[in-house]
């Protein structure tokens, strides 16, 4: 179902995020996203600098690097299109400060101690934000398990159940698609630490926990 219809209005700004993620041919991850911010006029900018309709008056760029284990293993940050060049553009290298970090294991929180307010870039570090879900759902099929396990000895429920409304392990999709799983109760959470990446996602959409359990690979072995 669509939105409600709007009352009369007037576009005055778009923000754009676009997040993409790519297999490497060494193994490893690529996890980029995009910021973009345009207005449909002439933008006065500090200075009486005018930015023309149609450039961007932000343009930036982030890119992380990870293992199968979503630990960054690289990092690095552009901003193309910026309010004050010369300054604002200066501080991509601060953002190799993300490696390290793991993607579910409170990275947002670490991401605010390590680059908020003066240490970083308030829209790359915002855009840092959309990094883990959209690992998530790279990692899914692919590394992390969303089908039934078979055979599979000691089973995890597919790492989308119980992450949503509509999985919830009572609910009817569960029944129905997963009937496996239905009735399923979850395992408890220690403080913020989930059991494993699957439970990870879904104890926290926002993929602030993790744990330290093998992920499924594609070749169904374990590491």
């Amino acid at each position: 179902m669509p939105l409600s219809p709007p009352v009369n209005r007037a576009l005055r700004h778009r923000r754009a995020i676009t997040a993409e993620a790519y297999l490497r041919e060494d193994g490893l991850w690529d996890i980029e996203a995009r910021l973009t911010d345009t207005k449909p006029r002439d933008i006065e900018l500090a200075g009486n600098r005018i930015r023309p309709e149609g450039q961007p008056l932000h343009d930036l760029w982030l890119r992380v690097t990870v293992d199968l284990r979503l630990t960054i293993v690289d990092a690095e940050a552009c901003s193309d299109w910026v309010p004050y060049p010369t300054h604002c553009d200066t501080i991509g290298p601060a953002y190799r400060q993300l490696i390290g970090l793991n993607l579910m294991k409170g990275f947002r929180k670490a991401v605010r101690e390590r680059l908020g307010g003066v240490a970083g870039c308030s829209h790359l570090t915002e855009l840092a934000g959309v990094l883990p879900t959209t690992a998530i759902q790279a990692f899914a099929g692919d590394v992390f398990k969303i089908r039934d396990g078979g055979d599979d000895p000691n089973p995890e429920p597919p790492m989308q159940l119980h992450g949503c409304h509509a999985l919830h392990f009572e609910g009817e999709v569960v029944r129905k698609f997963y009937p496996r799983w239905y009735g399923h109760q979850p395992k408890p959470r220690a403080g913020a630490t989930a059991s494993s990446p699957q439970s990870a996602s879904r104890a926290d959409a926002t993929a602030s926990g993790g744990g330290e359990t093998p992920v499924h690979r594609p070749n169904g072995t374990s590491g």
